[in-house]
């Protein structure tokens, strides 16, 4: 087994406040065990070596969260909170009024006090497989570039919804598997044999790579937000449903050449839950793995 030196953390974006699905989906019981997909994640963070996990969560339901889900990571792995507060801006910029929160890249922002190492970054709501787990803390522990992040590629195939289209992040990759765009891509769908983004026409492959927002990054990436937010700020700062997401952040990054970024092939299923209505889908999916006698030690 190979050993590494380099501590990893994983950080959980888990301040939603799941408006489409109606509550807290982070929260929500699914699967025959009555766990949420975030007990999944700890899991699978934990067997594959991260030796911290911290989340980022609202002030207003932390006792809640911690109750949930907090106190099963606390038995099992260092665990750490920071809250994403709206009137917390980098470089102390001044708060306005808002809809909704900053965006992904200020959420990440947010853990920038309790993470000093490399770190990879996940929805709280999401499934993303042990291959996963194990591919993003591998690439992290060995360490071998500060300036390289890593990015989880899925195959299209298994993230696909049967309830309709999806929206997809379709990567473009060098002949060394770096990242050189990510193409945004909203109305994926099965046609007849093929599978094709309704929007653009484009076919796509099955085996295309997408990303699902599972990044891995270090820690230079807090002073690389603060400069961005800085512009995003003058241009968006009257705009209260305008957000910064870490795609654009990361995006920026590569046409500056300040970073690059590693895609990884990921032999795992991605699902999550967006709806009420995709919960059945995600049940059906943990009931496989119960039958498959995975996970038996949640």
């Amino acid at each position: 087994m190979e050993t590494f030196d380099k501590k990893t953390t994983l950080l959980v974006m888990a301040a939603g406040l799941g408006s489409r699905f109606g509550g807290l989906k982070q929260l929500a019981l699914l699967g025959p065990r009555r766990k949420t997909l975030l007990h999944y994640s700890i899991h699978d963070a934990v067997q594959a070596g991260f030796d911290k996990i911290v989340f980022v969560i609202r002030d207003s339901f932390a006792r809640e969260f911690k109750e949930a889900v907090g106190q099963y990571a606390e038995e099992r792995v260092e665990t750490a909170y920071c809250f994403q507060d709206m009137d917390k801006l980098p470089g102390g910029l001044p708060p306005v009024q808002r809809e909704k929160p900053w965006g992904t890249a200020h959420a990440i922002w947010s853990a920038r006090e309790v993470i000093n190492e490399p770190f990879a970054a996940i929805n709280a709501d999401d499934f993303y497989g042990a291959d996963a787990f194990a591919k993003l803390h591998d690439f992290l522990a060995r360490g071998e570039d500060d300036r390289c992040f890593g990015l989880a590629g899925y195959r299209l195939a298994s993230t696909l919804s049967e309830n309709g289209s999806v929206a997809r992040g379709v990567c473009s990759m060098d002949e060394s598997h770096h990242l050189t765009k990510i193409t945004e891509m909203t109305k994926i769908t099965r046609d007849g044999d093929c599978i094709r983004d309704m929007e653009s026409g484009t076919e796509l492959q099955p085996n295309d790579l997408v990303s699902m927002n599972f990044w891995g990054f270090h820690p230079f990436l807090f002073e690389e937000i603060e400069r961005q937010f800085a512009v995003f700020y003058r241009d968006n700062a009257l705009n209260p449903k305008s957000e910064i997401y870490i795609p654009f952040v990361v995006d920026e990054m590569l046409k500056q050449r300040r970073a690059r970024v590693k895609v990884l092939d990921i032999d795992a299923r991605w699902f999550g839950v967006t709806y009420k209505e995709d919960a059945g889908l995600v049940n059906k999916a943990l009931e496989g793995f119960e039958a498959s006698g995975l996970y038996s030690d949640l």
